[in-house]
């Protein structure tokens, strides 16, 4: 006999979460007979009454506003006619987003035709953000792909892991010899000028700190289906006129405090090129791993660290040489 089971629905998608034990009723129908047919029943969830047409979804209409409304009232008086709403195959974190944006405790699961599936309860919703938030976080910082969440790797045997970190942090190693060649290049010039030497690693931590920041926005917009378009040009503005501020901060408390012009406009300029560069490579790598096909968010932080720090270095470097010589 053939097969007739239903395929099984996978568990990150929106279907999964839906429950369609909830309170249901027409548009037509009162207030006060919709409260009367609830008493006494259990659904799995009463966060939201379903006002369907047939089988169509209508409308939902808060509990909150179900149990203040008169009782003749029409529960249409009440209904949110274009509540968000998601198709069962959507990502689950794109579902907790559009509920998120839409100040929404519940979120409606309909089909293509816009036939009525379950609702997803506050809970589950909560749980698939926190959920997310973990995964995010174990990725950015360079766990394997078997280290699912922030939770189970804090809870990994010693082996495990060194496995799961040690690739990007020897990754992080050959960047930091490749570095010590690249400052090894301009010898001649830190021993003109050792004063060139003190702003290195300063120069370093602010273009990873704009790049971090862009990241974080960037893998997050990714995941809930914000494309690189919509963000780029803005991102990319944004991270020129940091490095315009805080290159401006500088030269104001730099001048004074050193008084070699010709230095604190080479750290100036190399902080405005190294954060525009941090923004964009911030950008880039993400959206390179979203085209390949691989989760955004793994290893980007690593990788764009290692970059972004070579990039730094070989920046400041070439800006110093042309202008303090």
């Amino acid at each position: 006999m053939p097969d007739t089971a239903a395929p099984a629905v996978p568990l990150d998608v929106a279907g999964a979460l839906a429950v369609a034990d909830v309170p249901t009723c027409s548009a037509g129908d009162r207030a006060g007979d919709v409260r009367r047919a609830m008493a006494g029943r259990r659904f799995e969830s009463v966060d939201a009454l379903a006002v369907l047409d047939g089988a169509r979804l209508a409308g939902l209409v808060r509990m909150v506003d179900l149990v203040a409304a008169p009782d003749d009232e029409p529960v249409r008086e009440r209904m949110d006619a274009d509540p968000p709403r998601i198709a069962p195959g959507a990502d689950q974190e794109v579902a907790a987003w559009r509920a998120v944006r839409r100040h929404e405790g519940t979120m409606a699961v309909v089909d293509d035709d816009d036939r009525f599936v379950g609702l997803i309860p506050p809970y589950r919703l909560l749980g698939v953000l926190l959920r997310e938030h973990d995964e995010d976080l174990a990725r950015l910082g360079g766990y394997a792909a078997g280290s699912r969440s922030a939770r189970e790797a804090s809870e990994e045997r010693v082996p495990r892991r060194v496995w799961h970190r040690l690739p990007w942090l020897l990754l992080g190693l050959a960047g930091a010899l490749l570095a010590a060649v690249i400052v090894g290049r301009f010898e001649d010039e830190l021993e003109r000028n050792v004063l060139l030497t003190l702003f290195i690693p300063g120069i370093v931590y602010m273009a990873d700190a704009v790049g971090t920041q862009t990241e974080a926005l960037v893998i997050r917009g990714l995941s809930v289906g914000v494309g690189i378009r919509r963000i780029a040009r803005r991102e990319l503005l944004t991270g020129v006129i940091v490095g315009a501020v805080i290159a401006a901060a500088f030269v104001a408390i730099g001048l004074p405090a050193w008084g070699d012009a010709e230095v604190i406009a080479a750290v100036a300029l190399a902080l405005l090129a190294a954060c525009t560069t941090a923004t964009v490579v911030a950008m880039a790598l993400p959206s390179l791993f979203s085209a390949v096909g691989v989760d955004p968010a793994f290893g980007s932080g690593p990788l764009a660290t290692v970059i972004q720090d070579l990039l730094s270095i070989l920046i400041y470097f070439s800006i110093a040489t042309v202008i303090v010589g």
